[in-house]
C-alpha cells in the first residue's frame, strides 16, 4: 500500500469532489495521507480533515510565502495544535526565494521559530526550500534541525546538496517532477539517495506527473512516481512502494 506523505486536500481545487476522491483512495492502494498545512487557515482545514478521515494525518505549519500572517498570539495557537493526537509533523516550513514577498528576513525569522518549536513539541519537520538551498541548509544547521529530523519536501536540488541533507539524516519527498523529461539533476539525485531515505508524495493539487502534467494532481497518480523511481534505481515498483511506506511510518511514528 502507498503512503502519500504530502498533499493539500483542503485546497479549493478539490471543493467539487473532495469527499468522493478521498473515499476512493483506499480501494486504489493509498493507505495513509499526510495533509499539510501551508497557512493558519489551511492548518485549521487540515485539522478538520484529520478528524474526519481515519487515514489522514496532519503536518501543521506556515509556508514561507505565508509567514507575514504570523505573530506571537497566533504562533502560540499553532503550538497548541501539535498536541492533537494525529498531528505528526511541523510543516510545511522553510524558505521560498522564488517570490519577493514576504521579504527574506521575515521568512528566515519564522523558519527559525518553527524549527525551534518542532524541538519543543518533539515532532519532525517538513521543509519547503525553493531557490534557497544555502540559506535553508545554513539555518537548519544553526538550529540543529537534525535533532528533530524530517523531510525535504519536493526535493529539487543537486545530488551534492542531497549529500548535505543526508548528513543530517533527513528524508526526501519525491513527487511528479521526477517524471519530467527536463528533471535531469533530480533524476541524478534520486539515483544517489538511498531508497530508505525516499518518501512518495504528490503536493496535490500541484505538480502532476507525466502523463498528467499541467492537470490537477491527486494521490491516485503516485504509481507513476513510483515507476520512475523504480526505473532509475533498477528495482521493482512494488519494492519502491513497500520501502517508502516503511520510511514514512518510521518518520511520522505511525505504527
Amino acid at each position: 500500500m502507498i503512503f502519500e506523505t504530502h498533499a493539500h486536500y483542503d485546497d479549493e481545487a478539490f471543493d467539487q469532489d473532495r469527499e468522493t476522491l478521498l473515499e476512493s483512495l483506499k480501494e486504489n492502494g493509498i493507505e495513509y495521507v499526510i495533509n499539510v498545512g501551508a497557512s493558519l487557515q489551511s492548518t485549521k482545514n487540515t485539522i478538520r480533515l484529520m478528524e474526519k478521515y481515519p487515514f489522514i494525518y496532519g503536518a501543521l505549519g506556515v509556508h514561507p510565502s505565508e509567514t507575514e500572517e504570523l505573530n506571537e498570539e497566533n504562533f502560540l495557537w499553532l503550538k497548541e495544535q501539535y498536541f492533537l493526537k494525529k498531528a505528526v509533523a511541523v510543516g510545511e516550513i522553510g524558505l521560498d526565494y522564488y517570490w519577493d514577498e514576504p521579504d527574506r528576513q521575515t521568512q528566515q525569522k519564522w523558519f527559525r521559530r518553527q524549527l525551534q518549536m518542532a524541538k519543543e513539541v518533539r515532532l519532525p519537520v517538513v521543509i519547503h526550500s525553493r531557490e534557497a538551498a544555502k540559506d535553508t541548509l545554513d539555518i537548519m544547521k544553526e538550529e540543529k534541525a537534525e535533532e528533530t529530523g524530517g523531510e525535504i519536501h519536493c526535493f529539487s536540488y543537486t545530488k551534492e546538496m542531497a549529500r548535505e541533507f543526508l548528513n543530517m539524516d533527513f528524508y526526501f519527498g519525491i513527487g511528479g517532477v521526477v517524471t519530467f523529461q527536463n528533471a535531469k539533476k533530480l533524476k541524478e539525485a534520486v539515483e544517489y539517495i538511498p531508497l530508505d531515505k525516499i518518501l512518495l508524495e504528490t503536493d496535490s493539487p500541484y505538480l502532476a506527473p507525466v502523463p498528467f502534467r499541467g492537470k490537477r494532481n491527486s494521490s491516485l497518480n503516485i504509481p507513476y512516481v513510483a515507476e520512475e523511481i523504480a526505473r532509475i534505481k533498477g528495482i521493482s515498483k512494488e519494492q519502491v512502494i513497500e520501502v517508502t511506506n516503511c520510511n514514512a511510518r518510521k518518520l511520522f511514528s505511525i505504527p
